[in-house]
């Protein structure tokens, strides 16, 4: 069997050769106007950290770190946690496009002796360049052994943080791209209708996680990052981590959901909504209306050229304003391959909102009664917000 037919027979969405065609040749032209010769990659987990992907379509996974070496004028090298030769390396071959030398070594973090195992496979594919310059892509992925080893080791090589090179073309989303983005927010609005079958008394919150998960990983999605937080009437609904799903949900209670998973192509989305099993409190309506309002302050400014603190300065405003405590987190940021990608809406985000950007808006409205939240994807066009990517309608939802 073929390569190219092992790997539409294993693998269920992958991005066409001329995606990877464009985004490999916008790297190396800028590679080219900044003198850099080489890039150096290294993600352990899909969920942040997507530059593995971007760059190959295969996605690092379960904190085993995978190493991208990108030349401006060749083909990658890719090393991998896996057996040593003379095994064949991973991933297979028919996985990988642009590739002209995978490498296997057995890299385990929680093997300490191990932690330098890539960094000399590096070195050794390395030393024989000499004086070069090479970029650092996501420095605060790159473990520290990996990085004293490889700066003590490739001694005429100069460093530099290439992060910002790349994360300029790699938030523009191409009209492929967001086709996928789409389809991964279909899918959530597909996986809550789902949801509201399973919320009901006598259920703990982890058998709900469950459900979404599986719901999820039916649709294609290999991640899936869920929150829930069932809570009395009366009470904000937290969400919470898997860990905290023990509490049994009676019936009155106020649930909250949060599905923030990705599709088969490896984009992630971003959905939430309440739930309550009853009549919804008064104050939890008031804020959830008000989440609403609050959104549509950001999603009026959200044009090309904006600056996401002063977007993040008139959410608190507004919050402010109607008697609420400020947001103290990010309450918007973009997506992509990771789950929280640039541009952050915060005070220290330096990138501006651009046109064909993906981005996740969920501002908060709590008090010590109820958690007013939505959250939805918006595609930003040419003169602003031209798309909400989701199809759930924006209301508290009761059983």
């Amino acid at each position: 069997m073929s390569e190219i037919s092992e790997a539409k027979r294993r693998i269920p969405v992958s991005i066409s050769d001329a995606e990877l065609a464009r985004r490999w040749q916008a790297v190396r032209e800028v590679m080219s106007s900044e003198n850099l010769d080489y890039l150096i990659v290294q993600n352990s987990t899909d969920y942040l950290g997507g530059y593995v992907k971007w760059f190959t379509d295969m996605p690092a996974l379960h904190n085993y770190p995978v190493t991208v070496i990108f030349p401006r004028e060749d083909d990658m090298t890719t090393i991998w946690s896996g057996p040593l030769p003379p095994a064949d390396a991973n991933p297979p071959a028919w996985s990988l496009r642009g590739v002209g030398k995978r490498i296997s070594t057995p890299i385990i973090p929680a093997l300490g002796y191990t932690s330098a195992f890539d960094a000399e496979k590096v070195v050794e594919e390395l030393a024989a360049v000499g004086k070069c310059q090479i970029g650092l892509v996501g420095p605060g992925f790159i473990s520290t052994s990996f990085y004293k080893h490889v700066t003590e080791h490739l001694t005429q090589a100069s460093f530099v943080d290439a992060t910002e090179m790349v994360d300029t073309i790699k938030v523009i989303k191409s009209p492929e791209e967001m086709d996928l983005i789409r389809q991964v927010c279909r899918d959530q609005d597909t996986a809550f209708e789902y949801a509201l079958t399973r919320i009901e008394p006598g259920r703990r919150d982890y058998e709900i996680y469950a459900d979404i998960r599986h719901k999820c990983m039916t649709m294609g999605s290999e991640q899936q990052l869920v929150m829930v937080g069932s809570a009395p009437r009366g009470e904000p609904g937290v969400m919470y981590y898997e860990h905290f799903g023990n509490r049994v949900i009676e019936e009155g209670d106020t649930f909250t959901l949060l599905i923030e998973s990705n599709g088969p192509s490896g984009f992630y989305g971003h959905l939430a909504r309440t739930v309550t099993l009853g009549e919804p409190p008064e104050a939890l309506v008031e804020q959830v209306e008000i989440a609403i309002k609050v959104q549509k302050i950001t999603l009026d400014m959200m044009k090309p050229g904006a600056d996401p603190g002063e977007i993040w300065n008139a959410n608190n405003a507004a919050l402010k304003d109607f008697g609420y405590p400020e947001e103290t987190r990010i309450f918007a940021h973009g997506q992509g391959y990771d789950l929280v990608e640039r541009p952050c809406f915060d005070l220290f985000e330096t990138m501006k909102v651009a046109a064909d950007m993906n981005i996740a808006v969920h501002p908060t409205v709590s008090s010590s009664e109820a958690v007013g939240f939505v959250c939805e994807n918006y595609r930003v066009g040419k003169s602003g917000v031209e798309e909400c990517l989701h199809q759930t309608r924006q209301k508290v939802y009761s059983l």
